[in-house]
């Protein structure tokens, strides 16, 4: 059992920058000024400041120290494990950052003409190609921003497919198990989601999606359906074959939320089991910088009834040689952003997966479930499993009995993690599991981590049944304490005053 915890080391407290320094202190030094004085007001009229602009006077130590302790408060994947669920919050290698900054790939404008950036195509066609492996696809655009945005982009293609056709079909099937964002990319198309209600061993089954089709009286209404595999409660869907043929057969086709490949790469591929487009976000699987670390990214890949509606301009590889962006595609959503995608995520997804190799990201993903399941195993006596059966690449469990038994309630958990010198992992999601913890641990985490994660869970667990008050205060060892977190929101302070 570990032991209570203990802080470790310096923690400041820092105030904003605006409060340190004092009137006068500077941390520059510049020349003499070798040009007119100029009067701001004579050039900017009514425009000119009446006051100085109230800015920070500090030495450069000062500036130096308040950025360097705020950056110290940060958690992120490489100071310690981030089991985020759903997220897949992997260690981005250091090689991937070197290639990405390579002056050639980092300073070239989107605009360049196509014969003079003929390497840097060279490496999305590659990446294109790869994806297009890992997926059992056809074809790949690297144009969506965003998981977010491949799902919008398939179902435009899927939307822009039926129209081709004459059809106009409006129902799209969800699974309670797929991802929340899968609703929304339904709205922003015109398209209705009808949900498919979970299942007790937490996959979907044919007969559950035939029922909704004839619940709906929707038989030549579908437009198709949207599944996560493995879905969000960390299980395989085990009946997809079966169900993308009764997809298949009522006119529809197959949308796969690709946002857990992390868990099958080189051991199953969407396109093989009869799905239809899928996204991969970059950002979770191939080690590009999540979230706040960098752009997101999320490529398309797609059968080949699907290649004529992919988003414009298309990166083709010439007959003559060499390679070039077609603008001349009829049946095209069009552009769904600026330019053609964030390049530098391709840079290091495909610095990744070249250093890697097939049998690397076979590894990888094996690494990954294993490591999952050696947390559940760890876990599910002292927190609900709500699926029955051993998970992929995440394990959710629930801590309802846990607050029946306790009051201790899912976010006093989290918190209390903080003092364990852990972030949480994701709370209160899936939304289908009451009091959820979704843990992620990825293939990156060492058995040594995993078990100092899983006895900070145990002696959590442990505290709650006797000190709960200790975990309903908690975070106890952090700068900031329990924040007022629905205050924050709906009155946030977003700007310094004096006062």
């Amino acid at each position: 059992m570990m032991s209570e915890p203990q802080p470790r080391g310096i923690k400041f407290r820092e105030p904003p920058v605006f409060e340190r320094g004092a009137p006068g202190r500077s941390g520059a030094s510049l020349p003499p000024l070798d040009v007119p004085e100029v009067d701001p007001a004579v050039l900017f009229g009514a425009l000119a400041r009446k006051d100085a602009a109230d800015l920070p006077e500090v030495s450069e130590p000062e500036a130096y120290r308040h950025y360097l302790r705020l950056s110290q408060w940060n958690f992120c994947i490489d100071s310690q494990l981030f089991p985020l669920g759903s997220c897949t919050m992997k260690y981005n290698p250091k090689v991937n950052e070197w290639a990405a900054r390579i002056p050639a790939f980092a300073n070239l404008h989107p605009m360049t003409p196509e014969e003079l950036c003929q390497g840097s195509l060279e490496v999305m066609w590659r990446l294109q190609e790869a994806l297009c492996e890992v997926s059992g696809m056809d074809g790949c655009s690297l144009q969506p921003s965003a998981g977010a945005q491949g799902e919008l982009c398939g179902l435009m293609m899927m939307r822009a497919f039926h129209e081709a056709k004459g059809r106009s079909p409006k129902k799209v099937f969800i699974p309670e198990s797929a991802h929340g964002t899968n609703a929304a990319s339904c709205s922003l198309n015109g398209l209705v989601a009808v949900k498919i209600e979970k299942n007790a061993d937490g996959i979907t089954h044919p007969e559950q999606v035939l029922a909704a089709i004839e619940r709906e009286g929707s038989d030549g209404d579908v437009c198709g359906l949207m599944i996560t595999n493995p879905n969000t409660l960390g299980a395989y869907e085990t009946f997809l074959p079966a169900i993308c043929k009764l997809i298949h057969d009522k006119g529809g086709l197959v949308y796969g939320d690709g946002a857990n490949t992390n868990a099958i790469m080189g051991r199953a591929r969407p396109g093989d089991v009869g799905m239809d487009v899928i996204h991969i976000n970059l950002h979770k699987t191939f080690t590009t910088p999540h979230g706040g670390g960098g752009p997101g990214s999320g490529p398309v890949c797609f059968k080949e009834h699907l290649e004529p509606f992919q988003p414009s301009p298309v990166l083709i590889r010439r007959p003559q040689g060499g390679y070039g962006w077609d603008y001349n595609r009829p049946q095209s959503l069009g552009r769904l952003r600026a330019f053609t995608g964030n390049f530098g995520m391709f840079i290091r997804a495909y610095a990744y997966i070249r250093e890697m190799g097939g049998e690397g990201l076979s590894m990888a993903s094996t690494l990954a479930v294993l490591n999952a399941r050696y947390l559940w195993a760890k876990l599910k006596d002292h927190y609900l499993a709500p699926v029955p059966q051993p998970c992929m690449h995440e394990v959710v469990l629930s801590d309802s009995q846990l607050e029946r038994e306790t009051g201790v309630k899912t976010l006093d958990v989290a918190k209390r993690l903080l003092d364990y010198g852990f972030h949480a992992p994701t709370v209160y999601f899936p939304l289908v599991v009451p009091g959820a913890l979704m843990i992620e641990p990825t293939e990156t985490e060492t058995r040594e981590t995993l078990d100092e994660f899983v006895a900070a869970m145990v002696a959590i667990a442990k505290e709650a049944r006797e000190t709960p008050e200790l975990v309903k205060q908690a975070p106890h060892n952090t700068v900031v304490g329990r924040l007022d977190e629905a205050r924050a929101a709906r009155q946030p302070r977003l700007r310094w005053t004096r006062s």
